[in-house]
């Protein structure tokens, strides 16, 4: 029989599902905005999707005296999904807990630094599947951009998102709503003439309406500016900085702008629940759990956080991948 954990969950350290967004974002991650999680209680399972082609398919809502009104008839295909549980430990020694008390909050410290590993991996492995050109293969769902956006003279930003969005409307009939760039591709994206000369007399006083303006130049309800870095290099080399988010890759998608797993976007995330409790007083759900264990060999506790997550892409025809964004070394 199995010995019942002795881990206590940390429901104040913990990271709520409506929080967990949030969390990503303070450290200028974009997973969940491009792959929209969503709770799910069973670790696998096999979800129904329409099929795109009849999405827009014309049906005549007209009720004849005495009939019944037209209903839907839908043929769903499928897509599954399968979570895996993603975690790290932090020990944290009675002694050095004694000796920073009066600094700072070492429980809180260790919490956080446990929780930016699941988050870090949580957001490569969304640039991964978002930057897969396995999956965005062929004319039809990906394009070398002609002019780097580097190239602030001869750079046509506008040009290459309306491409991208003409195809996702072609490919799947929906409406691409979001462009996905890093932080060093957005810089240039704005310093590109064939976009400053559209937003140069635009009143904007800030970084967020800088945005709106572009935004509305390119046709995009959202852009979602990656920032956060990665170290390539094993531990035992030099560190070898690089952006989680490539800069050779852009992606103009529709992504989901609600909980229905059957809006049809470029991918979600699962989430599962079912090991993980709601938060003590409420009904919240955590996506990250914080939980604490005593280990007496070193005399001290172990910090740990998880999650239980799977990504899945939906609709590859959702998105349209532009390659060669950037020509320069970073």
């Amino acid at each position: 029989m199995a010995t019942p954990s002795t881990a206590i969950t940390r429901y104040e350290l913990s990271t709520p599902f409506t929080e967990f967004d949030l969390a990503m974002n303070r450290k200028g991650f974009i997973g969940p905005r491009i792959l929209r999680p969503r709770l799910v209680g069973i670790q696998a399972a096999d979800v129904g999707k329409i099929e795109l082609k009849h999405l827009l398919q014309m049906k005549s809502t007209k009720r004849a005296p005495g009939a019944g009104y037209k209903r839907g008839d839908f043929e769903f295909g499928k897509y599954s999904y399968s979570t895996d549980e993603y975690g790290w430990e932090e020990p944290l020694d009675d002694r050095k807990l004694k000796i920073y008390r009066d600094l700072l909050d070492a429980e809180a410290v260790h919490a956080q630094r446990a929780e930016d590993f699941v988050l870090r991996e949580y957001e490569r492995d969304c640039a991964a599947a978002v930057h897969d050109t396995g999956t965005w293969t062929g004319q039809s769902l990906t394009k070398a951009i002609t002019n780097e956006w580097d190239d602030h003279e001869q750079a046509t930003p506008i040009d290459d998102v309306h491409t991208a969005k003409e195809a996702v409307i072609t490919n799947s009939g929906l409406e691409a709503n979001a462009l996905q760039v890093n932080a060093l591709q957005y810089f240039h994206l704005c310093n590109c003439d064939q976009v400053v000369d559209r937003v140069k007399y635009t009143a904007t006083a800030t970084q967020e309406q800088m945005r709106r303006a572009i935004a509305e130049v390119l046709g995009i309800e959202f852009i979602l500016v990656a920032g956060g870095l990665k170290n390539t290099a094993n531990p035992q080399q030099a560190a070898a900085i690089d952006r989680i988010w490539d800069s050779e890759y852009a992606m103009v998608c529709r992504v989901a702008v609600s909980d229905d797993p059957q809006e049809p976007c470029i991918g979600r995330t699962f989430i599962w629940t079912g090991d993980g409790p709601g938060s003590a007083g409420t009904d919240e759900e955590l996506a990250i759990i914080i939980e604490e264990y005593r280990e007496e060999r070193v005399r001290g506790s172990v910090i740990r956080a998880r999650n239980d997550r799977d990504i899945v892409v939906m609709y590859p025809e959702a998105g349209f991948l532009l390659s060669n964004v950037l020509t320069i070394a970073e």
